[in-house]
């Protein structure tokens, strides 16, 4: 009796007719990499939109920097304040030289036959002509006040060293005595050239 024989059952990996066994059909592994696939692509799309915003973002800000830094460059730089001279501040200045110069202290009265009894005080001064004209001096031009404020007007020819009556020329000075009426204490006295001019004061020492 012949034995029957059967067909063999396809091998694992082997075709098979459709429907049959064998391996998963390949549609399904495809729709697995699209899908991966658009993944990818929408991840490094965010990381290239992420990179776009911050390069406008950084941008912006550099555009911003370098505006301020080219206005602060044109700027014209403020002029350095100048140093003083602080030596030359310091000194004083030099004291302008006035065009007469008096001096003026005690002095014994020097009695002339002309001098009246009773008491007299005297004066000894130095004029000195320090502009650029002549000087005019004139005993009558002096006047001596004592320390209670009392005007006295010049005696003339009382005292034997009376100022002279002179002209001096620019430089020149002469020297005598101004003499008042009664013992008093001179405190200053007074020059004024031809009796108009601006007086002229010196304190008696």
């Amino acid at each position: 009796m012949s034995q029957q024989q059967y067909p063999q059952p396809p091998q694992p990996g082997q075709g098979g007719p459709q429907g049959g066994w064998g391996t998963p059909p390949q549609p399904a592994k495809k729709s697995r990499g699209k899908f991966i696939g658009f993944g990818c692509l929408g991840v490094v799309a965010l990381f290239i939109l992420i990179g776009a915003i911050g390069a406008a973002t950084g941008g912006g800000d550099d555009k911003t920097d370098d505006k301020a830094g080219s206005t602060a460059s044109s700027a014209p730089a403020a002029a350095a304040p100048k140093k003083k001279d602080t030596a030359k501040d310091t000194e004083p200045a030099a004291p302008k030289t006035a065009p007469v110069r008096i001096t003026a202290k005690k002095a014994a009265f020097a009695k002339t036959i002309l001098a009246e009894s009773g008491d007299y005080t005297s004066v000894a001064i130095t004029i000195t002509n320090n502009g650029d004209g002549k000087l005019s001096v004139n005993p009558l031009y002096f006047a001596i006040t004592d320390s209670a404020g009392t005007k006295h007007t010049a005696e003339l020819g009382v005292d034997d060293e009376q100022i002279a009556t002179v002209d001096l020329a620019p430089g020149e000075n002469v020297s005598g005595t101004v003499t008042g009426k009664g013992a008093f204490t001179p405190k200053y006295v007074t020059y004024t050239e031809n009796l108009i001019g601006d007086p002229v004061r010196a304190d008696v020492s």
